[in-house]
């Protein structure tokens, strides 16, 4: 009996074992979808202002006529909807107030076993695009852009949180060292550049 019992578990372990993984194999594909979307969000909404900058496209919802004749295309025309351009615009403004917000974000909710989900990933945008000056909090009337050092100090201390909650989950370390080890390509650049952020941090904290 004793026998069996350790049998079934073991089966039962195996599959639950397969199941996680497909599982965690499956958010890691969705994160790297997202992270794919989010850059070409960031591509159409630099090219979207360009144009517009150069009078390709109406700032306005409605078609505008110019001197010569022509008529400025609008969003629609070009098969875009206002929210269409709105959240690119945000995904731009949030990466460019946070550089990296996005993989941080997703990596964050694969870590702890959640899906990355486009909601979850938008809540993250809305509040770098915020601290990046696009669009104050509307439940806060006093909020007012930081500076360009109060930006700095919260890009550091959100990208150390970051690692410090990931570091703190299960065994990310040690799976990360298992994980060099296993590269067959040379990781000195990579190993170079995690020694020279610790560098960095302890310069930091040494002038405080």
């Amino acid at each position: 009996m004793a026998y069996d019992a350790a049998k079934k578990a073991a089966r039962f372990a195996k599959a639950k074992d397969a199941h996680d993984q497909l599982i965690a194999a499956a958010h890691r594909a969705q994160a790297d979808a997202l992270e794919i979307e989010s850059l070409a969000k960031r591509r159409l909404a630099n090219e979207y202002d360009a144009a517009q900058e150069r009078g390709e496209v109406a700032r306005k919802g409605k078609p505008v006529n110019v001197p010569d004749g022509n008529i400025k295309a609008t969003a629609a025309d070009i098969g875009l909807s206002r929210k269409d351009v709105h959240e690119a615009r945000l995904i731009r403004d949030a990466e460019k107030a946070e550089p990296g917000l996005v993989r941080r974000a997703l990596d964050r909710k694969v870590a702890a076993r959640q899906e990355p989900t486009r909601a979850a990933l938008r809540r993250e945008v809305i509040e770098a695009a915020k601290i990046g000056g696009r669009a104050p909090s509307i439940k806060n009337p006093l909020y007012r852009a930081p500076t360009k050092a109060g930006a700095a100090w919260t890009h550091l201390y959100g990208a150390c949180r970051a690692l410090s909650e990931w570091t703190a989950q299960g065994e990310n370390m040690e799976l990360a060292r298992r994980g060099m080890v296993e590269r067959t390509d040379d990781q000195a650049a990579n190993i170079a550049a995690v020694r020279k952020c610790a560098a960095a941090l302890g310069r930091f904290l040494e002038e405080l």
